[in-house]
């Protein structure tokens, strides 16, 4: 799990209340519920989500929070860092559409287009990783925040030009994108 995919599954301020209600110790959505001060459909969702992003775990009927998973991404350090200039032929053109770990626009040039959307989903999406819809939006959405290009034609310029697959309602990276860092 990456910085990003934490930050996606956080960026709710339900989720997020569930979530620390859980790392207090709320074992259940009903005690997820009364500490978090959420309806049960609210809790539900967000503990739906949580345990879809992977940091909750749910162990005979207990919910956990994964602290590993944030500790691991944190020692991993940002993962939309500027790419460095001499990181080979396709650095400038990252440059020139990904600033501060956001998309700034889109290239009109289709394989322009290709390198840039595949730099995002490398640093979104783990190889062998499912993802429903809305993480896949909400991991979406924090690269296209302020600048204007909407994350839903993101997401489908991502399965067009063959860097995510989808089906039965999850996402994937494809083997062949995750194998081009």
């Amino acid at each position: 799990m990456t910085a990003q995919n934490i930050v996606g599954t956080l960026a709710d301020s339900v989720r997020l209340r569930v979530f620390s209600a859980i790392v207090l110790g709320a074992a259940t959505p009903p005690d997820a519920a009364r500490a978090a001060g959420t309806t049960p459909k609210e809790t539900a969702a967000a503990v739906r989500k949580l345990l879809a992003g992977g940091l909750v775990t749910e162990d005979g009927g207990a919910l956990r929070a994964d602290l590993a998973q944030m500790k691991a991404a944190a020692r991993r350090g940002p993962d939309t860092e500027a790419p460095d200039p001499d990181a080979g032929p396709d650095a400038s053109l990252l440059r020139t559409f990904v600033v501060d770990g956001r998309l700034r626009s889109l290239p009109g040039q289709l394989e322009r287009r290709r390198v840039v959307l595949g730099h995002l989903a490398r640093a979104s999406f783990e190889p062998g990783r499912t993802y429903d819809e809305p993480a896949v939006n909400d991991l979406l959405r924090i690269w296209c925040e302020g600048s204007g290009t909407d994350h839903v034609a993101v997401r489908r310029y991502l399965i067009e030009l063959q860097i995510l697959d989808r089906g039965d309602g999850s996402y994937w990276l494809r083997d062949d994108t995750a194998q081009r860092a």
